[in-house]
């Protein structure tokens, strides 16, 4: 009782307009270096209760499926790559050998994949292997065979995943009586290899953004947070068109009813110009290493114009990057960011909710950003060197956060020796917080990118509140 009166007492003493301590967020900072992997489309990473990050993509020849572990992600770029199992010389599970999802069900490795025949390398159906051993990469593999759904048609991209005990199967395939590519279906599952039921149809190609080149959803992945049951897919061509959707239903919701979903009409992941990433899609979900960042995993291209089918062109390349959600609990996928360091954003020490950002070229600190981009940083070598790091725009590269008679302005690189001063700055642990961090100025000692009425200067923190203002929380 006495305690509570004494901090109650304490409460009463904080002198009016003292800045608030801000909590160390609950998903720091996570960044990697793009890409992963060279020539490895529809990325699957999954991370295992055994502390490895275990690693299977499409590889161009579609003819094998292979395994890289890692205990971390970026690891997973020089990790050895094994081949699990090679295609049938003749009949079923011959040719185009696609997208691999490992899985770790009841204490055995799953593989899920596509597959055609030698006899119509088109005839793409959905199929298993089981896996026993510790590591999957020397484990014995054998074949469950083919996943057998309502039709027999064209179908892949299975994935797994269990809401509320219950486990399903989600994935797309043709409806033969539909002039559609594919559609995406779920059902329960009464072992991994086999579903039970009726599959319910989640989504059909209908948005112009899902129908250029083909209609098509295809590429299920699942996330759960904050009750809710995201899934994602791919749709369009395989070329620069091709993207990422959304749908979402309540964790508690009937799944296998249709109705409780909900489809984004917008596309949620494209390409973009500026960070030259085209066709992103087909992804993946994984954790960060320290399990407090989700990242998504995802194949694109570096180059928007292909000869020729996009299926036989073979530089697809895995890539990661955080995914962030919004204060409304949906995921925002933001852009898929140049190749090299992944972003980071910036949260206020005194203001938790406000990140900095760029609007209109000034740089300030605001809460809902949106584009997410704008309030995303790749931290840097500096201009400057020395020591130092600059600040570059994630959606406009080339640009940097400077200071400019002491405001702090986005601006494009001129290559001058001025700008590289003004844009070079030292890294500390945060002046309120060392758990935060704050920059100082290379050419002008002692002061600081600091936030004064929500607008970034760089000034000399003398106070308490001077110096929580100029700290921050890299997320």
């Amino acid at each position: 009782m006495l305690l509570a009166l004494l901090v109650a007492l304490a409460a009463c003493l904080v002198p009016p307009g003292s800045p608030a301590q801000a909590a160390v967020p609950d998903s720091p900072a996570v960044t990697y270096t793009n890409p992963i992997a060279e020539k490895r489309a529809d990325p699957h990473i999954f991370k295992h209760t055994d502390g490895y990050y275990y690693f299977t993509a499409t590889v161009p020849e579609y003819d094998r499926i292979v395994l890289r572990r890692a205990t971390t992600i970026q690891g997973l770029s020089t990790a050895q790559e094994v081949t699990i199992w090679t295609k049938h010389a003749d009949g079923v599970m011959g040719a185009h050998i696609w997208a691999p999802e490992i899985h770790f069900i009841d204490g055995k490795w799953y593989v899920y994949f596509a597959a055609g025949a030698t006899g119509d390398v088109w005839a793409i159906r959905m199929y298993v292997l089981e896996g026993t051993g510790a590591n999957p990469l020397t484990a014995t593999w054998t074949e469950k065979g083919q996943i057998r759904t309502q039709w027999e048609s064209f179908s892949l991209d299975a994935t797994t995943f269990v809401v509320g005990g219950v486990r399903y199967l989600a994935w797309a395939q043709r409806d033969p009586s539909v002039n559609n590519n594919t559609d995406l279906y779920l059902a329960r599952m009464a072992n991994p290899w086999t579903i039970t039921g009726t599959p319910v149809m989640l989504s059909r190609p209908t948005y112009s953004w899902e129908t250029v080149g083909y209609k098509v959803n295809e590429g299920p992945a699942v996330i759960q947070h904050g009750g809710k049951v995201f899934m994602s897919y791919s749709a369009s061509a395989t070329d620069s068109n091709y993207c990422l959707g959304l749908l979402s239903a309540p964790a508690s919701a009937d799944l296998l009813n249709a109705a409780n979903w909900s489809k984004s009409s917008t596309p949620v992941f494209t390409s973009n110009a500026a960070t030259s990433q085209y066709g992103p899609g087909h992804n993946s979900f994984t954790v960060s290493e320290d399990g407090k960042s989700d990242v998504l995993v995802y194949h694109d291209r570096s180059y928007k114009d292909i000869t020729g089918d996009p299926l036989n062109d073979p530089n697809r390349r895995t890539r990661v990057q955080k995914l962030y959600w919004k204060a409304d609990g949906t995921p925002d996928f933001g852009i898929p960011v140049a190749d090299g360091v992944t972003p980071q954003r910036f949260s206020s020490y005194n203001f938790a909710d406000r990140f900095i950002r760029h609007w209109e070229y000034r740089a300030r600190i605001e809460a809902g950003v949106s584009p997410l981009a704008d309030s995303q940083f790749r931290v840097v070598t500096g201009l400057a060197g020395s020591g130092t790091v600059s600040l570059e725009s994630a959606n406009l590269p080339g640009y940097y956060l400077r200071h400019k008679n002491f405001e702090v302005w986005l601006e494009k690189n001129d290559g001058t020796t001025q700008f590289a001063s003004d844009a070079s700055f030292f890294e500390r642990a945060g002046l309120a917080d060392p758990a935060g961090v704050s920059y100082e100025s290379y050419n002008y000692a002692g002061r600081y990118i600091r936030h004064y009425e929500y607008l970034l200067r760089v000034q000399t923190p003398s106070t308490a509140t001077d110096r929580a203002d100029a700290t921050f929380h890299a997320q």
